[in-house]
């Protein structure tokens, strides 16, 4: 029998999950403010919070995947909640700087 260890509290995979929300965050934000109009498509003013969108929906599909492979089911509820809250606080930050932007 082979003695596993748990070296690892699932940390690392929420921050991947939050980088991923933050790098997304960022390029929609630069691009909002550089002038882009069309959004998939969208080409009214709230169009960026449908790239917005995606971006969390990325963001939960990775927290997912990251946490799957982990092939650690103990606390696996856990650090998808917290890899999907983060991601969710940052898209939100995110939509508040682009507000200014859609209101106008």
């Amino acid at each position: 029998m082979t003695d596993q260890t748990d070296t690892s509290s699932g940390w690392l995979g929420i921050a991947i999950v939050w980088a991923i929300a933050l790098i997304g965050a960022v390029v929609v934000v630069a691009l909002a403010y550089s002038g882009t109009a069309a959004w998939f498509g969208d080409a009214s003013r709230l169009g960026v919070y449908g790239a917005l969108g995606i971006v969390l929906a990325a963001s939960v599909i990775a927290a997912l995947i990251v946490q799957l492979a982990t092939r650690r089911p103990e606390g696996f509820v856990m650090r998808v909640s917290w890899s999907v809250t983060g991601a969710a606080a940052i898209v939100a930050i995110a939509a508040l700087v682009v507000a200014p932007l859609a209101a106008s």
